[in-house]
């Protein structure tokens, strides 16, 4: 009969060493680039000494990049924002340091603060805004490395103008 007193363990797991994964060098999962973009966040002394803040345009700063990754560092003042659009063929980490930011979707709109995290797909369709009257920072991670980032139109869906197209593609790095 077996009942859970028949049961015991003999040793630590953890002992034994072939049973163990090895630590991967770089992220390879959702819950790996969560972590490593909460890993940045809490080693101020890794990011606050490159913050700038610029009245005319979003800051942006390329941390690190890895494998089919990068890590960007973006500064908001307050009024700045990304306008809708998605990020191509990438997956991402959103995660805010410092200040508050807002994300719109579709489905409405939601206050982001320091910490918060938001993990999208491929195709995943928002605008990002400092609507606060202090200056945000965020740290955003791409998997592969972002290169499109198509702007949509506010109301219906369409692509947006073909100056907004020209002015993102100057401008991929965004939340």
């Amino acid at each position: 009969m077996n009942s859970d007193s028949d049961l015991q363990i003999a040793g630590d797991i953890l002992e034994v060493t072939h049973l163990l994964q090895p630590a991967r060098e770089h992220p390879a999962t959702v819950a790996e680039f969560v972590g490593l973009a909460r890993t940045i966040a809490a080693d101020r002394a890794q990011w606050a000494h490159l913050v700038e803040y610029d009245a005319t345009s979003r800051w942006y700063h390329r941390l690190r990049t890895g494998p089919g990754y990068e890590v960007w560092l973006l500064s908001w003042v307050p009024g700045q924002g990304s306008g809708l659009h998605d990020h191509g063929l990438s997956s991402g980490v959103l995660t805010v340091l410092e200040g508050e930011l807002t994300e719109r979707t579709e489905r409405g709109q939601r206050a982001l603060g320091a910490a918060a995290q938001r993990v999208f797909a491929p195709g995943y369709v928002h605008e990002v805004v400092n609507d606060s009257l202090e200056p945000a920072v965020s740290l955003h991670i791409y998997y592969p490395g972002l290169t499109d980032m198509p702007m949509h139109a506010a109301r219906c869906g369409e692509p947006a103008t073909a100056q907004a197209t020209a002015d993102a593609a100057g401008d991929v790095v965004t939340a």
